[in-house]
């Protein structure tokens, strides 16, 4: 009886294909709206892992605050180094000055991100030297010009291949001649123009004074003792830099420290937030095509009111109508989810050949995906199925 229940409910729903598909389409598109939410939340926490690879969780970044309340521009500058380094949680600590010059090799050129600091600028980063070397304390003091090249840039101006090759050749920064000494290891994070990857590393002094002078975004990244005691370090670093740079009691700091972890939490905070803001937008999309099924539902049953009073005559049973109308919905809905996790997935590697795009397949999404389409077509047939086991027989034989 049961699989001549689910016969029923087959031949029914294909017996009106343009129907079930129009109703089914709502479904398709809420599931595979899921899957893909997920997958560009999963991508994006993972760029974010990615951006934040390079920064131990015991990491201090000390930037240059140009709020309303500091004293004109930051005095932050390459002679704080020395002071941070003096402070007594603080194990290391290196300067960094970067911003996106020309860099060329022949035929061959492009715009870079090219980033100057000092001697433990590749240990503090967790940088791996692929080839060559990196510079030295004396390179940085001698202001040499001497260039480390990420794979990607060595890969890009040598040649795929090749970028192991540059070692000793010679390329043109913003005009200037630099001889590259080293080649990091495919290091595979962080976003295009900020991946180290896709960056050149110079020593300071020589980015300061041919490269960038003042303009240059200067940055020290600290790392301290131990991750527990952020908060204690933080403290000391911020009443050192004070006095240094002479700002009295009362005025605003010309500087900012941010720790690495709370910088990973807030954007790991952030992605996780809109990858539940796209779920929630998906799941109103799976909401709205349930209500279509009701109402597709209802018209079904209005529409075979007859046929109801025939098999009620003839011996069916109210929990028999019931089961075949609610299985025809269920059946539209997981056709439906089955569809859309398809589709969902096939588009997938469509949108990663798009620049700016990682979306990350993920069962995830297709177990949320199928379990929304289950309980839309349970959830929204219920009730039109209930309402035409009950229907009264002769009434029922009665209807046109």
């Amino acid at each position: 009886m049961n699989l001549e229940i689910l016969n029923m409910a087959g031949s029914a729903l294909t017996s009106n294909k343009t129907r079930t598909a129009l109703s089914a389409l709502g479904v398709v598109i809420g599931v595979s709206t899921v899957i893909l939410v997920v997958g560009i939340g999963l991508g994006a926490e993972q760029k974010v892992e990615q951006q934040f690879k390079n920064l131990s969780a015991n990491s201090l970044i000390i930037m240059s605050e140009m709020g309303h309340d500091a004293i004109g521009s930051s005095k932050l500058g390459i002679e704080d180094v020395d002071l941070v380094k003096n402070a007594s949680m603080v194990k290391t600590a290196t300067a960094m000055l970067g911003g996106n010059v020309s860099a060329a090799y022949g035929k061959e050129s492009a715009s870079k991100r090219v980033i100057g600091g000092t001697a433990e600028i590749f240990p503090i980063s967790n940088l791996n030297i692929g080839a060559g070397r990196a510079f030295t304390d004396e390179e940085s003091a001698d202001r040499a010009n001497v260039a480390v090249l990420g794979w990607q840039v060595a890969n890009d101006l040598f040649g795929d291949g090749n970028e192991n090759d540059s070692v000793g050749k010679t390329i043109t920064l913003k005009n200037k001649k630099f001889e590259v000494i080293g080649v990091l290891e495919k290091n595979g994070s962080g976003m295009p123009m900020l991946s180290p990857d896709d960056s050149v590393y110079v020593p300071i002094l020589t980015a300061e004074k041919a490269l960038f002078g003042s303009t240059g975004m200067f940055v020290i990244n600290a790392q301290i003792t131990d991750v527990k005691l952020v908060d204690v370090a933080t403290y000391e670093i911020t009443t050192m830099l004070r006095k240094a740079h002479n700002i009295r009691k009362g005025r605003a700091d010309d500087f900012q420290i941010r720790d690495a972890g709370s910088m990973v939490a807030a954007a790991t905070g952030a992605a996780a937030m809109m990858t539940n803001l796209l779920i929630s937008v998906a799941a109103i999309v799976l909401l709205v095509s349930g209500i279509g099924i009701m109402n597709v539902m209802f018209v079904t049953v209005t529409e075979r009111t007859r046929e109801i009073g025939i098999i009620k005559a003839i011996g069916g049973r109210q929990k028999d109508i019931l089961t075949q109308f609610l299985l025809e919905a269920i059946i539209l809905s997981i056709t439906g989810g089955v569809l859309g996790i398809i589709i969902g997935f096939s588009a997938i590697p469509l949108l990663n050949q798009m620049e700016g795009w990682y979306v990350m397949p993920s069962l995830k999404g297709a177990l949320l995906g199928f379990i929304f389409s289950g309980f839309v077509g349970i959830f929204f047939g219920f009730y039109p199925a209930l309402r035409a086991s009950r229907l009264d027989p002769v009434d029922a034989l009665r209807g046109e």
